[in-house]
């Protein structure tokens, strides 16, 4: 879906209108592919699900749309052509898994639309993860790439993958997890360089609830996508909740753009051991009514769940927002 510069601006506003001023976010992918019987003990994670089980890739897509997600996002986090050459395929059949990622995404909607005879507003969004998540230790929680790592570096390495992505057929763009202000930058002179005009939302990582997972100002990444005439929203994922209401109010004040969030479950990722470290974290329920009670008011309005939430969580804040939606059209009654 390529779009004119003014239309762009107006893509996702345009579509919360559709929404009830509210949009709901699929849920963790890896958690729901395992809990099918997926093994992601691998560099691609997610991403080997488009190569040995699409089927397992397309029921989660389902599963999270019959949970009453507004925006599905595709298995191509952690899919790159880099990724996929490293375990012997060529640069082609690496393009066409990437193509494939979406062709699944756009095929579960389309089974979603017949099997309930619903036509609720549903976007796909193309996933894109960080560079730290192809090198897979850990890097995307840490934010360091080291010195040798430039901007020219990163366009360069993601330079292909975008392209393909943003003439797959998907609605819009997730760069997601980003954890550095040097691949925000990145990300915003690729788009510009290469003339996508793609929608396109920019998600960063935070561990302290102050900046992004490198120690970059939040404040100046969030103020980078802003910049960026591409992006429609901006936002927070794969961030403990207890972090997010501060996080939105930080960002209301460098954009007006709409405020995206995907929390994790609160759980802490050891890049080390690629164990997930149980805390208390939240239950679906609480998830829900935070995300009504606290983060609408600090300005979010599409809300979802990143690693470890389930579709359970995603119909718990479907519910909440519905609600939240019906009670302000009951009080301008």
């Amino acid at each position: 879906m390529d779009l004119g510069s003014e239309e762009t601006s107006s893509f996702l506003s345009d579509f919360l209108e559709k929404c009830g001023g509210y949009a709901v976010l699929d849920g963790g992918f890896a958690t729901e592919l395992e809990r099918h019987g997926a093994d992601l003990n691998d560099p691609l994670w997610s991403a080997k699900c488009l190569i040995t089980s699409p089927h397992l890739v397309r029921r989660v897509h389902l599963d999270y749309l019959d949970a009453g997600a507004n925006i599905i996002l595709t298995a191509s986090y952690q899919a790159t052509i880099q990724g996929f050459e490293a375990k012997g395929f060529s640069k082609e059949e690496a393009k066409d898994l990437l193509r494939k990622s979406v062709e699944i995404a756009i095929e579960a909607r389309e089974i979603y639309y017949d099997k309930f005879q619903s036509r609720r507003p549903v976007l796909v969004a193309a996933s894109i993860g960080s560079y730290g998540a192809y090198l897979a230790d850990g890097s995307e929680y840490s934010g360091n790439y080291g010195d040798a790592i430039t901007v020219e570096t990163l366009k360069d390495f993601h330079r292909e993958r975008v392209q393909i992505l943003a003439n797959s057929g998907a609605d819009l763009i997730a760069f997601e997890t980003i954890p550095n202000k040097i691949e925000a930058k990145a990300y915003a002179e690729l788009l510009d360089e290469e003339g996508i005009e793609i929608p396109a939302w920019f998600s960063f990582a935070s561990k302290d609830g102050i900046n992004v997972v490198s120690g970059d100002s939040m404040l100046e990444c969030a103020s980078i996508a802003d910049s960026c005439k591409n992006v429609v929203a901006v936002g927070i994922n794969c961030t403990p909740p207890r972090f997010i209401y501060g996080l939105v109010s930080s960002i209301r004040n460098v954009t007006n753009k709409p405020i995206v969030i995907y929390p994790n479950s609160g759980e802490a990722y050891d890049g080390q051991t690629k164990q997930w470290v149980k805390s208390t974290g939240v239950v679906d329920e609480e998830f829900a009514d935070i995300a009504i009670d606290k983060w609408c008011e600090a300005g979010a309005s599409l809300f979802g769940g990143c690693c470890r939430t389930t579709p359970n969580t995603i119909r718990a804040i479907s519910k909440a927002l519905s609600n939240k939606s019906s009670s302000i059209v009951n009080d301008d009654a």
